[in-house]
């Protein structure tokens, strides 16, 4: 099925479009989590897998976010890994 259309089904609340979404966004949403896990501290306990997971979940959740196609939600999902990177960090701070 269609990227665009699975999103516009999203939107609307279809939670199949979501199972349906997963598979064809793991691999390249994986790919850039573990790219800004490389670039993190040694000691991060966090694993890119994780990272998608939460990533994927924020992404799907977002009710209110009316997606323009595949560009705008893998540049959601970049900034979600960074904001939950970041989120992290400043809790280990604290």
């Amino acid at each position: 099925m269609q990227f665009n259309h699975l999103l516009q089904r999203l939107q609307q609340g279809d939670s199949v479009a979501a199972d349906e979404l997963a598979p064809l966004v793991y691999s390249e949403l994986h790919r850039v989590a573990a790219a800004k896990m490389a670039r993190e501290r040694a000691g991060q306990t966090l694993q890119a897998t994780a990272l998608v997971h939460e990533t994927y979940l924020r992404l799907v959740g977002e009710a209110e976010v009316h997606w323009q196609g595949r560009r705008h939600f893998f540049a959601a999902a970049a900034e979600a890994m960074r904001r939950i990177l970041v989120d992290r960090a400043r809790r280990k701070l604290c």
